[in-house]
């Protein structure tokens, strides 16, 4: 079988493959170690893990620029630590800990990291999709070239925010790409059995916004389709819509078997798992070798047992702070100065 053609992902150099095979790899190890801390009743709530979806957010972030917005929904680990938040904290706030990135009040499906630009963790399906085109106006209005990428499932894509959204965004050209990460099932529902049109990329000619399929379980195909989509909005021609077909190895939450499909065909995807997939590229390429690999998967287990002890020896949040962050009033504020 001839090797895929990456277009602009065959031109990372070696220490960007690197790094896109050490977040893979962290985002993996950190999600199985999640699950064991939520069977030790350690993490509460919901809990929607990204194991087989990491090619999507590597390939994405390795796109990006560092002060380009991200906003997701509630599938939101993966995508908070490859924009480079440290497990540390986003550990801490799935044990609901004071250190942890919402402060230990948002939990496992509003993580935030303003610093990074990382705005959510939503957990409402669809919510963000509006949101992210008020941050991409925001850079429209202010020729900043920064870019948002709005992360969303393909349940989300019936409904009106995100056609009213998609159609606001094509109306501005404001700098937004859609990345619609289709793993096939609604929680247990089949696109097939919701959606008219199961090809979601397609739903962007409604809106006259340009949109591809990708392989959204190889990291350097979608680096290649986010860059082009990225240079494509900071060059002002506006928004893309993005479908990354995927596949979550997982149930859609720790609460949920996965009855409604089959072991043979989970076995069959996993055959397609992104890491390997990565790993043998490099491999092929000369670019790494087998102590390459272990060295970068021995620190990542060393990172991510410190992740789980950071948030153990992390304090509870004060009971004085249950009402803190909850509003903001600007207008009483301006008044004071």
């Amino acid at each position: 079988m001839a090797n895929p053609r990456y277009g602009l992902a065959e031109k990372l150099d070696r220490d960007t493959l690197i790094e896109m095979y050490r977040q893979m790899y962290l985002l993996r190890r950190f999600e199985e170690r999640s699950a064991q801390q939520y069977g030790l009743q350690k993490i509460g709530g919901f809990c929607h893990l990204y194991i087989g979806q990491e090619a999507v957010a590597v390939g994405t972030e390795a796109a990006l620029n560092d002060d380009d917005y991200v906003i997701t929904a509630y599938r939101d680990h993966g995508q908070i630590l490859a924009r480079g938040t440290p497990p540390g904290p986003v550990m801490a706030e799935l044990f609901g800990k004071a250190t942890g990135v919402a402060g230990g009040k948002g939990g496992s499906m509003h993580l935030f990291d303003i610093p990074r630009h990382f705005y959510g963790g939503w957990g409402i399906v669809g919510a963000q999709i509006p949101l992210a085109l008020g941050t991409a106006f925001a850079s429209h209005y202010r020729d900043d070239k920064r870019v948002t990428v709005c992360y969303f499932g393909e349940a989300a894509v019936n409904q009106g925010a995100f056609h009213e959204a998609l159609n606001m965004a094509a109306l501005w050209k404001v700098p937004a790409i859609f990345i619609c990460e289709n793993n096939r099932y609604g929680m247990g529902t089949p696109i097939k059995v919701s959606s008219a049109e199961v090809e979601v990329w397609k739903r962007g000619s409604a809106h006259n916004i340009p949109g591809e399929p990708v392989d959204g379980m190889d990291a350097l195909a979608m680096y290649d389709a986010v860059k082009r989509a990225a240079d494509r909005a900071r060059a002002g021609e506006g928004p893309t819509l993005l479908e990354a077909r995927t596949y979550r190895f997982r149930g859609h939450s720790m609460s949920d078997p996965a009855v409604y499909r089959t072991r043979d065909e989970v076995e069959t995807e996993r055959k397609n798992d992104p890491i390997p997939k990565l790993r043998d590229y490099m491999t092929k390429k000369k670019l790494a070798k087998d102590a390459d690999f272990t060295a970068i998967e021995e620190q990542v287990e060393k990172d991510v047992d410190g992740s789980v002890k950071f948030a153990d020896e992390s304090p509870w949040p004060e009971p004085s702070q249950l009402y803190a962050d909850i509003y903001v009033d600007p207008i009483r504020r301006g008044e004071s100065k």
